[in-house]
């Protein structure tokens, strides 16, 4: 016997829910105590309070500390991959800074996009690239940098512009045959990965088209006037060698992701070559950034990049907003939202191995009384293992191995379960701060977890959306046994 199997005997509600009930107390007085700077340290000692809280219920139900502990790190090492790609990101924004890239994007973007469309347009177009490379991490990553520097010089909301980037980037991902999420959702429920796809239309889409209507309405009323962008574009011009050319090493990120390249390397790659762009057409600038007048010139351009990647650029311009806008990147400016990640999956692992996640996802389910009540089940179960796990691979596979029985007890095709794991566990896990994908978002973005969530409503409204499907009926493909045994792919 397992020790979760054994943990599972014994639990009793209050043991279960003691270090959930701790990190939801230890987590609100953060918040009091610290207001926005609490995911900066405060959080983290929370979330390591509630896992040694956690270890202490698994003492009770025979899980010793050295089975408590290989829970951690499992539960730790979901999320290396991850790590590896926000510090490559890191570099990436450093280097891509460095070289013109990001500058160059800002500069032709505010003569390409109009503020009152803005937040509109950035939605789309992040939702065409993510269909396009099936990352909603790359196109925050790339695009996503670019953008918010554009609203930046609009002097638009970056709340607002990063639930734009993220709505739409979410709605691609969601939808390309190319993601991780979405291929993980098809094959947890049993189904063909294209009838998944096709099925998901019905909520995915009448989420985005209210998404595009809310930033539509929203608009940039209180952008900067031409001559405030006239003078940005002239600051960037002395700072900066401008041209079209500059966007290549962005052109190779898109190009690597949608050949399926893996990610790590395809951003550590597209770093790289920031940096050669940067030594090849920014050299006064590289030099400065090396800061040592007593290298020779070789070396101090070595320097200047090798800054760029660990520390990130920073801008002395003389123009405030232009240094605040351009100073960032660097894997060191990652390193508090590793530490979040690393503690926060550490909670979710030991969850894991001490069966109090179980616990609670075979409770859920005692809560389903018909297709309203077990939609909606589904997507708080998916939202909750998002919370409690930290991760969006788990919040999918976790309910969907759990679950698929249920619906074909209420005669629902499995179909319905894959999109409802895609509209919960999938959309909202930017949503949380500790959630990888969600310090990865803040991390990239600029913007607090929670200062953009309000503001990304394509992952708010697409949950709503399939609880309204559940209990009404609408859109629920009945089971099929034949046609669904034929297309379904290997659980």
């Amino acid at each position: 016997m397992s020790a979760t199997q054994h943990s599972n005997k014994e639990l009793t509600p209050a043991l279960a829910a003691a270090p959930i009930v701790m990190l939801i107390a230890m987590l609100a007085l953060s918040v009091f105590l610290f207001g926005s700077d609490a995911s900066y340290g405060a959080n983290q000692i929370a979330l390591v309070l509630a896992t040694g809280i956690a270890a202490l219920v698994g003492q009770r139900t025979g899980v010793s500390w050295r089975e408590a502990q290989e829970g951690i790190i499992d539960g730790i090492g979901v999320g290396l991959g991850p790590t590896l790609i926000l510090l490559a990101v890191g570099m990436l924004i450093g280097t891509w800074i460095l070289s013109g890239t990001v500058p160059t994007m800002i500069y032709y973007g505010v003569q390409i996009l109009n503020p009152q469309i803005f937040y509109a347009a950035s939605a789309l177009i992040c939702a065409i690239v993510a269909i396009s490379v099936g990352s909603s991490w790359t196109v925050a990553g790339t695009l996503g940098i670019g953008l918010m520097g554009i609203a930046g010089s609009f002097d638009l909301s970056p709340a607002i512009a990063a639930g734009a980037i993220i709505s739409g980037a979410y709605f691609g991902d969601k939808l390309s045959p190319m993601s991780d999420t979405t291929n993980l959702a098809s094959a947890a429920a049993g189904v063909d990965l294209f009838d998944h796809i096709r099925h998901m239309l019905w909520t995915t889409v009448p989420s985005f088209a209210l998404a595009l209507v809310v930033f539509s309405l929203i608009g940039g009323g209180d952008a900067s006037t031409p001559q405030e962008i006239e003078a940005l574009q002239q600051s960037l011009q002395i700072e900066f060698s401008i041209g079209l050319h500059l966007l290549l090493p962005l052109v190779l990120m898109l190009i690597l992701v949608y050949k399926r390249f893996p990610a790590y390397p395809a951003i550590l790659i597209s770093a790289l070559a920031g940096g050669v762009f940067a030594l090849i057409f920014q050299p006064e600038v590289v030099q400065r950034m090396a800061g040592d007048d007593e290298l020779g010139k070789g070396l101090a351009l070595v320097k200047g990049v090798w800054v760029a990647l660990f520390a990130g650029y920073e801008a002395n311009s003389g123009n405030e907003f232009l240094d605040a806008l351009l100073s960032k990147g660097g894997m060191s400016s990652m390193l508090n939202t590793v530490w979040l990640i690393v503690v926060a999956l550490g909670f979710g692992g030991i969850l894991e191995r001490t069966g109090i996640l179980n616990y609670w996802l075979r409770h859920a389910l005692r809560m389903v009384k018909g297709t309203g009540s077990l939609v909606a089940t589904t997507v708080a179960t998916c939202v909750s293992t998002n919370i409690l796990a930290a991760d969006q691979f788990m919040a999918v596979a976790l309910p969907g191995r759990m679950y698929r029985d249920a619906y074909k007890e209420y005669k629902l095709s499995p179909l319905n379960l894959s999109r409802t794991l895609e509209d919960s566990a999938t959309i909202t896990s930017a949503l949380i701060p500790w959630n990888t994908c969600g310090a990865y978002m803040s991390a990239t973005l600029g913007v607090a977890t929670l200062t953009y969530a309000p503001f990304a409503v394509f992952n708010i409204v697409c949950p709503l959306i399939a609880i309204v499907y559940g209990v009404t009926g609408f859109a629920q493909k009945p089971l099929e046994p034949l046609n669904d045994v034929s297309n379904a792919a290997p659980a």
